[in-house]
């Protein structure tokens, strides 16, 4: 009997069974909001983050306190292909309780319910399976202990299981401000773009127009690691030279004398093995390069043309990537951003649902990867500015909400013509520009992020070369922010994927001040065959470090100096972001690889 048509109908259940089944949907409605369906050929929005998922399986038992009165738990896999995500929905009589539980090992070990076993849930390794008692109704009681104790992650049964709990994410003193600026005060958002295109803006121009030193150096042909990423192509006039990157906080093997490195070139991150370090003045870049698709890319500045970039390469073949939504950012609900026609009034987002809950975001690099974690990196926009004002795409499903997964769980969905870097779950990175046709994907998916528009969309196959996206040098339709009147040339991150010598490289550019044209030229140049915009104006949205460890000992190198100041210390103790405290932002993180 379909209980949740027996329940809109108003017949009565008659059975114990269909009673418990009803109560369960109580329970449901009550606690994430999970809409009646009472046509099943309609399409109704989903009230709670549960009804986005596509995929999700649910089962229930009685269950007993330790005064052995009655009660119901409900056990919902978020995504059994992916299997990390849990949530638990319990009723004892009391309030409806929900927790967030993640699976320490989704590859062997899934978490079932067992009618034998009303205290807790059964944990299945292969052929053996083993009990994990969480809820006894009393001071013992796992779950209710556990959650009191309010860390971000709190360990269950032994470390198999995890419960995520609700944190407060950091943000930096000038995030505070300009949050404040732009919810609370009439005109803030202005104010802030005020501020930002001139204090902040001419701060980072003096920065990126500071001279760059350059010298003579050995070919690049011979500074170029073996294993390492294809080098930059350079004009063959400018060949010979060596700059000196006075901001690089990652330490080198082997750099030029006098601290120079030569353009172009990857250099090896000292006793971090599969990481590699580059640089590049746009002005060395070949000149095919810059006098192609001129019709795309607009004209760099004087500025731009000098200003030193930084590039970090990971070796996909030594790393996993990975990503964690930040407490706060992105949100799930509209952006101001939006043309008002393409607002729905009745629903609190574009997606249905206004928040997360009862889902837990942390902000933090899951436990279980520190010890394997070698870098972290700040992921793309705040929903705020994550969808389209301008052109086509802000005319198209609700102004194009950039959308976003962890662990299979959908909290925002992918929209077609967005650039997305995604993950699958046999642990392959991808980049593309998201299609209608690539939602069959989605079953495999465990981490995506849209962020805006192509960078760089492909390889052509006439000349070889990168091929820009084709809304690089248009400010309103590509949604590159800056300010109103088109300034787009500010501090940015982009990544990028390259394929070279049957090995693929992420890579992470950095530039102090810089518009997306200049970005795609400096992406172009390292031929990367797909390249898209992260973060942008301030070093605490462009923030990279890189992680080695000796012994008990940590080591933080940050790609630009001054990130650091984003990282904390209490009472003495260094604490770096994102490894060691929550943050409000979203995030990118590597592992490297475990050997068979």
């Amino acid at each position: 009997m379909n209980f949740s048509n027996s329940l809109a109908s108003g017949k009565k259940c008659k059975s114990r069974r269909c009673r418990y089944w009803v109560r369960l949907f109580v329970i449901l409605l009550v606690s994430i909001g999970t809409p009646i369906p009472r046509d099943p050929s309609a399409s109704a929005a989903p009230e709670s983050i549960v009804g986005l998922q596509p995929f999700l399986q649910s089962s229930s038992i009685e269950i007993k306190n330790a005064e052995g009165s009655r009660g119901l738990a409900t056990l919902i896999n978020l995504n059994p292909s992916i299997n990390a995500w849990y949530l638990l929905l319990l009723d004892r009589g009391a309030a409806a309780e929900s927790y967030h539980l993640e699976n320490a090992d989704p590859k062997r070990q899934r978490l079932v319910l067992d009618s034998r076993n009303p205290y807790g849930l059964a944990i299945r390794h292969g052929k053996e399976s083993s009990v994990c008692e969480l809820w006894a109704g009393n001071s013992s009681d796992n779950l209710r202990q556990s959650r009191k104790s309010k860390v971000p992650y709190a360990p269950l049964c032994d470390g198999k299981l995890y419960l995520r709990n609700p944190t407060k994410g950091h943000q930096t003193p000038i995030e505070a401000v300009t949050e404040f600026l732009r919810k609370e005060v009439p005109g803030g958002e202005e104010l802030v773009s005020f501020v930002r295109d001139t204090f902040f803006a001419y701060r980072y121009e003096k920065k990126a127009e500071e001279k760059v030193e350059a010298r003579p150096s050995e070919p690049l042909s011979q500074r170029q690691p073996d294993s390492g990423p294809a080098p930059a192509l350079l004009d063959p006039k400018e060949s010979g030279r060596s700059v000196k990157p006075t901001d690089l906080g990652i330490e080198i093997q082997e750099p030029d004398p006098g601290g120079g490195m030569a353009p172009g070139a990857w250099y090896p991150a000292k006793d971090n093995p599969g990481i590699y370090v580059s640089v590049i003045v746009p002005n060395l870049i070949a000149p095919e390069v810059m006098r192609s698709h001129k019709g795309v890319v607009l004209d760099l500045d004087s500025v731009e043309r000098v200003g030193l970039v930084y590039l970090v390469a990971f070796d996909l073949s030594l790393f996993d990537l990975h990503f964690t939504l930040g407490t706060e950012h992105p949100g799930v609900g509209w952006s101001s951003h939006i043309p008002d026609q393409m607002r729905n009034q009745a629903l609190p987002g574009p997606d249905g649902i206004g928040t997360s809950a009862p889902l837990v975001r942390t902000g933090l690099v899951n436990p279980m990867d520190v010890s394997r974690t070698v870098a972290t990196f700040t992921g793309g926009f705040k929903r705020l500015h994550g969808a389209f004002k301008y052109g086509p795409l802000s005319l198209k499903n609700h102004g194009s909400h950039y959308g976003f997964l962890e662990n299979g769980v959908v909290f925002s969905r992918l929209q077609p013509e967005l650039a997305t870097i995604y993950v699958l779950n046999d642990g392959s990175t991808e980049m593309k520009t998201w299609t209608q046709k690539d939602d069959d994907l989605l079953p495999g998916v465990k981490y995506a992020r849209q962020n805006g528009v192509p960078i760089i969309d492909g390889i052509s196959h006439d000349t070889g070369l990168s091929v820009p996206g084709s809304l690089v040098g248009q400010w309103g339709a590509g949604n590159w922010s800056g300010s109103e009147d088109k300034k787009l040339r500010t501090m940015r991150a982009g990544v990028g994927l390259q394929e070279f010598n049957k090995r693929r490289f992420l890579i992470y550019a950095f530039f102090w001040s810089a518009t997306p044209s200049a970005m795609a030229r400096v992406f172009q140049a390292y031929q990367c065959r797909y390249a898209m915009l992260l973060d942008m104006n301030a070093l605490v949205h462009t923030y990279l470090a890189v992680y080695q460890r000796t012994g008990a000992n940590l080591y933080v190198q940050h790609l630009i100096r001054g990130m650091s100041e984003v990282d904390l210390t209490v009472k003495g103790r260094y604490i770096p972001r994102f490894l060691g405290y929550a943050d409000d932002r979203d995030l990118f993180y590597l592992t490297r690889k475990e050997v068979p």
